[in-house]
């Protein structure tokens, strides 16, 4: 069984900065691509960033590009997601994913493994 868990939510005004981190353990996954997705009590969790097991391949949703940035330590078993000039509609609760692919798909559907979630709030 492979366990995620985040950490590094928070609370921080619009304009400033919070990194989350992702660690799997257990019976860890050879190779991974890991992700992190956002939801509201309003939306449907939605894809912000994801990375391969190697971090040659990254992909961003359009709200996010420029601002957030996914990376990851393979010795770790960690992937992280730094996160600048926060906005307000950024409050939500982050999850991160994790699935044994080569690739990385944009769909909550694709991943195997999940964590908890964390929250962040973003103050006007």
């Amino acid at each position: 069984q492979v366990q995620v868990e985040e950490s590094g939510g928070g609370l921080v005004q619009a304009g400033g900065s919070l990194r989350l981190s992702c660690t799997a353990s257990g019976r860890t996954l050879r190779t991974w691509t890991g992700a992190w997705f956002r939801q509201t009590p309003e939306k449907e969790r939605e894809f912000v960033a994801g990375i391969t097991w190697s971090g040659e391949a990254l992909n961003y949703a359009d709200s996010v590009k420029g601002r957030f940035t996914i990376s990851r330590d393979n010795a770790k078993n960690t992937v992280y997601l730094q996160m600048n000039s926060l906005r307000p509609e950024g409050t939500a609760v982050y999850y991160c994913a994790a699935a044994g692919m080569t690739g990385i798909a944009p769909f909550p559907w694709s991943y195997y493994y999940w964590g908890q979630g964390t929250q962040v709030t973003v103050s006007s």
